[in-house]
């Protein structure tokens, strides 16, 4: 289950992070959600190398992340530990999740909501798609959202379903922490954007932190980006040996 360790890194460019002015004058709210909006990454394709440290029930390990998005239809994700020797793969789509554990031989074959164990059933494929990239989910972009202006950050607040959310909004309109709670179901997830890098014409967080309680399952994922690419052609291989097994 551990979602991937060594290659010559490329430099990456650290991003100057310019204040926005577009809605500098106006505190009207539906104008800095849109502005909001308009500073969200459009993608077609976007892959990423990432050291990282995964810490599952106090088990941690440092493990590499090569991580391949088709935006909107799958994400990719292969784990390399010590010498690149790769020890699982995952496939997750908006409809089912697909994981092979190469040290064990055996597989997981779920639908999308498998992953309700380890977070709230608010979250979906696109969730997922927008924290790997330092996106705002788009569903907590609403107009119901409270907004709060000042002259370091724009704080977004509400509640979805049930899942109390706040966002804190950089003062270039980039997100710089997600902060989503359900009391009621004992779950928090906490993503941090730190670091943010230039790749192309496009600014992305080089290190994204997550931290995700739910009941006594906890799951933190520390990904520190050494390599980004956009809208590249990029393959998506998964193939399940016949000799593994089904997990229980």
């Amino acid at each position: 289950m551990l979602l991937v360790v060594s290659c010559k890194a490329r430099k990456v460019l650290v991003a100057s992070r310019v204040p926005d002015s577009s809605t500098k004058a106006t505190n009207d709210k539906a104008s800095k959600i849109d502005a909001i909006k308009a500073k969200q990454l459009y993608f077609n394709t976007f892959s990423a190398k990432a050291r990282t440290k995964l810490d599952i029930g106090g088990n941690s390990n440092d493990v590499t992340l090569n991580i391949r998005i088709n935006r909107d239809h799958k994400i990719w994700v292969s784990i390399t530990a010590i010498a690149g020797i790769e020890v699982a793969r995952a496939l997750i789509t908006p409809d089912s999740i697909l994981l092979m554990n190469r040290l064990q031989s055996i597989y997981i074959k779920k639908p999308f909501s498998y992953i309700y164990e380890y977070t709230g059933n608010q979250i979906n494929y696109k969730t997922l798609e927008s924290l790997l990239v330092g996106n705002a989910i788009p569903e907590l972009l609403n107009d119901s959202a409270s907004v709060q202006t000042d002259s370091v950050r724009t704080t977004l607040s509400g509640n979805l379903q049930g899942l109390l959310y706040k966002l804190l909004i950089g003062p270039d309109l980039k997100v710089t922490q997600t902060n989503l709670n359900d009391q009621s179901a004992g779950q928090s997830l906490q993503v941090t954007n730190n670091t943010f890098i230039q790749a192309g014409n496009r600014v992305i967080p080089s290190q994204i932190d997550m931290a995700s309680v739910v009941k006594d399952k906890k799951i933190q994922v520390n990904l520190h980006y050494i390599k980004v690419e956009f809208d590249q052609p990029l393959e998506y291989p998964f193939t399940i040996p016949s000799r593994y097994t089904p997990a229980n």
